[in-house]
């Protein structure tokens, strides 16, 4: 029976979700920051894009509606079957792995299409968290390819935060959002693993401060705090 009302639910819920958001998020007004970093980097080939899970609810809007041609790393999970059915969607590829699962196929697979030219979107703390702590995939993938990771992290000024490790975030109707594109890290070549804990912990702190930033633009100190004092 379970088996069955989760393949009702594939069927309906990803649709249904389409349809009501893509008039939900039209109303959100977007202000995006430092685009112009992420259309240079978009000139010169492939670009690797992290973002934190909290976010993951409006990205996929935002990707489309931006018409930003890219491939995303979505967990292997029953819950990431869902997001996978969105963005198919969306018309979003994705790429189904994550480090407990299926990860290294998943990676082989990125690694393809960033040297095709192909724009790769990455979950930077993974599938399971622990929230806003960077993932080492990103750092792997930038290594192997040349290519440079562009973080993107958005804040909204009145949105509902779930009860998820990460409270992830949906905008409500009409709220003003903030994009904040980060500027190009460039990762050296063939690192082994202490180099890629030093990039790894330089990406962490760079997405942090960005975090913060758009946040703080919201009135917010973060997105499971309430609003700073005036």
């Amino acid at each position: 029976m379970g088996n069955f009302l989760y393949r009702v639910s594939l069927a309906i819920l990803p649709r249904l979700y389409v349809g009501v958001t893509r008039l939900w998020f039209a109303t959100c007004r977007c202000t995006l920051r430092g685009e112009r970093h992420f259309e240079a980097a978009r000139k010169q080939g492939a670009v690797i894009v992290p973002f934190w899970h909290y976010s993951i609810l409006y990205i996929f809007h935002h990707v489309r509606v931006r018409r930003y041609p890219a491939v995303v790393l979505v967990s292997a999970s029953r819950d990431g079957e869902y997001i996978a059915r969105i963005a198919g969607l969306l018309a979003v590829e994705t790429v189904r792995g994550s480090s407990n699962r299926r990860g290294v196929p998943a990676l082989k697979r990125l690694l393809r299409f960033i040297r095709d030219g192909r724009n790769v979107g990455i979950v930077a703390d993974g599938s399971q968290g622990p929230a806003r702590r960077v993932q080492p995939g990103a750092i792997f993938l930038a290594s192997k390819t040349g290519a440079p990771i562009m973080p993107m992290v958005w804040a909204a000024d009145r949105y509902k935060a779930f009860r998820s490790w990460d409270r992830t975030v949906l905008p409500m109707p009409f709220c003003r959002i903030i994009m904040r594109y980060g500027e190009p890290m460039n990762v050296p070549p063939q690192l082994q693993a202490e180099g890629i804990e030093e990039f790894r912990l330089r990406l962490e702190r760079r997405m942090n401060d960005l975090y913060h930033q758009v946040w703080a633009e919201c009135g917010r100190v973060r997105h499971d705090k309430g609003r700073e004092a005036k």
